[in-house]
């Protein structure tokens, strides 16, 4: 069957943005934040968004144009082994472990927004009395299945109708809608007394803390960018398949990037001022998974028009969600509509019920909702970007290249062969290390030990690679 395109460049750029926009920017981020060090983490976060999650995002654009396919059918036919596109099944198994822990937050940030909106017209909230117990009562049984399958219902409907008349025009409405709300938030916070903590606690850089706390907070800063800029779980190689040969691929991933990011950085200067001017140290909130819900609907009691405030802040985070939730359903459902040649209706269908079924059982059980949403979503998305960067810079080689300066201006074309270059070694190699440091092993082996183990890890993999033309 003939496979959709974009029907715009500004409705690419804007799904991808949407896709790295989502409960990472504006449910994790201020809270990782909080966590490293405010300012420190922000610092490094950034450096690795510039030197990591950009050539990434290059690296599964690559991809993605050059064989117009899903990861699996991208992998297996630029290589022509079969042994890639197992590698590229990696991916489907992470938007399916994605989603089956994200269709379950999307449902307690829906459950909130009707809360919220029911709370204008009626009264107050429950979880104004006791943000606390409010929120461990709803978080996980059997309201959380249902929330859980409504959020998945949207997300379905929107990835049903198609990738031009559903995922492009969706985020094109749902993204400029985010940053709008966002930006009328953080003004509105910025007039609170007591906000020029919270800007100094995000802002105000200090290099010696940076530099003391800079192997704690490298691992943490590592996986949020990978979690924010949404690589590593092969959407953008999905995303990118739609493209045509006359989009600058170093232009759009730089705009992505930077969309992505600023959007992040928004949602901490409207958590942060608004946490401090209520005098809520951020470090103290209850860390997790329901930080966002406990901590702000704490500070939305005490304020006058606390209800309003909080509708509106949900009714941002609930279309970051969904921007976000439709790109990690198109992973399977792509996979499933090229390789098997199923309609799309069926495909969404199939998917739908099967995340309706994983999903149900995170939102019953709080430990593997606890393992998916955290150890085992860091593990499959630095894997995935591992294995995405060794095979542009060991397997495409010049190809790589090629595509890469396909349509891209004379600075990009400059830059080509130092980002081959990295994105065939040095960035396996940094990704090695955070990988290792997601699973604890600095704690064992300390920080020189853990980039020893992650040398050692990356040295087997270039192992059993063939050196790319272009590093002759």
């Amino acid at each position: 069957m003939a496979r959709e395109t974009w029907a715009t460049r500004v409705g690419f750029i804007l799904a991808a943005v949407g896709s790295a926009v989502g409960l990472g920017n504006i449910w994790r981020f201020p809270w990782v934040t909080a966590e490293n060090g405010g300012s420190a983490f922000l610092l490094v976060y950034l450096v690795v968004v510039v030197a990591v999650g950009v050539p990434g995002l290059l690296g599964e654009f690559v991809i993605g144009r050059r064989a117009g396919r899903n990861p699996v059918g991208a992998l297996r036919s630029l290589s022509g082994s079969r042994a890639w596109g197992v590698v590229g099944a990696l991916s489907v198994v992470t938007g399916l472990a994605l989603l089956s822990f994200y269709s379950v937050v999307g449902g307690w940030i829906l459950r909130y927004f009707v809360d919220s909106v029911a709370g204008v017209v009626g009264s107050q909230p429950a979880y104004f009395a006791d943000p606390g117990a409010h929120f461990g009562a709803i978080a996980f049984g059997p309201e959380a299945v249902g929330y859980h399958l409504a959020f998945l219902l949207l997300t379905a409907i929107i990835v049903l109708a198609g990738v031009r008349r559903g995922i492009e025009v969706g985020t094109m409405v749902m993204m400029p809608a985010v940053v709008l709300l966002l930006a009328a938030l953080a003004v509105w916070a910025s007039t609170r007394p007591g906000a020029g903590g919270g800007y100094a606690f995000l802002l105000r850089f200090d290099l010696d803390t940076v530099v003391r706390n800079l192997p704690s907070v490298l691992g943490p800063a590592a996986g949020q960018a990978l979690f924010t800029l949404s690589v590593g779980a092969g959407t953008m190689i999905t995303y990118a398949s739609y493209l045509g040969e006359d989009r600058s691929l170093p232009f759009d991933a730089t705009v992505i990037a930077t969309l992505n990011t600023g959007v992040g950085v928004l949602a901490g200067l409207v958590v942060f001022p608004l946490l401090f001017s209520l005098g809520v140290d951020p470090g103290g909130i209850e860390a997790g998974e329901g930080a966002l819900f406990v901590g702000l609907a704490g500070a939305f009691a005490q304020i006058p028009g606390g209800t309003l405030v909080a509708a509106g802040l949900f009714a941002v985070v609930t279309l970051a969600a969904l921007s976000s939730s439709i790109s990690m359903l198109e992973i399977p459902v792509s996979f499933v509509v090229d390789e098997f040649d199923v309609p799309r209706r069926r495909a969404v269908a199939g998917i739908f019920a099967l995340v309706a079924v994983s999903g149900t059982v995170t939102a019953l059980r709080p430990s593997i909702f606890g393992f998916v949403a955290g150890t085992l979503v860091d593990v499959l998305l630095t894997t995935g970007l591992i294995a995405f960067l060794l095979f542009v810079g060991w397997v495409l080689g010049r190809e790589a290249l090629a595509e890469y300066e396909s349509g891209a201006g004379a600075l990009a074309r400059r830059v080509g062969p130092a980002w081959l270059l990295a994105a065939g070694g040095a960035l396996p190699l940094f990704l090695s290390f955070s990988l290792l440091t997601s699973l604890g092993l600095q704690a064992q082996l300390g920080f020189w030990g853990t980039v020893a183990a992650a040398v050692a890890v990356a040295a087997a993999a270039f192992a059993g690679l063939r050196r790319p033309e272009s590093m002759v």
